[in-house]
């Protein structure tokens, strides 16, 4: 039966997407803050990057989570395979 590893993220990678995160929020919440426009906009613009945040956290973990499924049923198809193979060939 052939299993698959998966490779995990260093400790390097996952504290620099972290950051990069936090960085480029800092970022657009301070470009909000001091853009020369009324209070009522900053808010629509603040909830616009909120809403965008949060549309691509759901998007990408619907994402993986489709093709974490995709690969469970081709594990699941592969060692019915395996098995009708050595079935096979026992006979």
């Amino acid at each position: 039966m052939t299993h698959e590893q998966t490779q995990q993220h260093s400790s390097g990678w996952v504290s620099f997407t972290y950051a990069s995160f936090l960085g480029s929020i800092a970022m657009v919440a301070l470009g909000i803050v001091f853009m020369p426009i009324d209070i009522w906009l900053k808010g629509y613009f603040a909830m616009g990057t909120v809403m965008l945040i949060q549309s691509c956290v759901t998007m990408t973990k619907t994402v993986r989570d489709v093709h974490e499924s995709r690969r469970m049923v081709n594990r699941i198809e592969d060692a019915r395979t395996e098995r009708l193979l050595m079935t096979a060939t026992k006979e």
